[in-house]
């Protein structure tokens, strides 16, 4: 699993890429810190080469997107398909998220 960060236009865009299984979400749980900071504006996850998420994965994002409420912000699952769209889908996280 990789994952580049870029602002873009005052919109932070994480796009993840690859499989973030359970060997890798502890990885994912430090590579998002530097969006933090960020939280009070819109965060973008652009899950469009991502291949499977874990509900420890799940669980991260999840985090983000309670914090960013808190501090005003956005967060917003882009470009959800196949596998990823599957797994928020069984675990209802699908109707947690703001998904375009």
């Amino acid at each position: 699993m990789n994952i580049e960060i870029k602002e873009q236009n005052g919109i932070y865009v994480a796009t993840l890429y690859g499989w973030l299984d359970t060997n890798e979400a502890s990885q994912f749980l430090e590579d998002i810190k530097p969006l933090e900071e960020h939280l009070d504006k819109q965060v973008v996850l652009d899950c469009n080469d991502l291949e499977y998420v874990c509900s420890l994965a799940l669980r991260g994002m999840l985090k983000l997107r309670k914090e960013s409420a808190a501090k005003g912000g956005k967060l917003v699952l882009k470009n959800v398909k196949g596998e990823v769209q599957k797994v928020l889908t069984m675990t209802g996280f699908i109707k947690l998220f703001n998904i375009e």
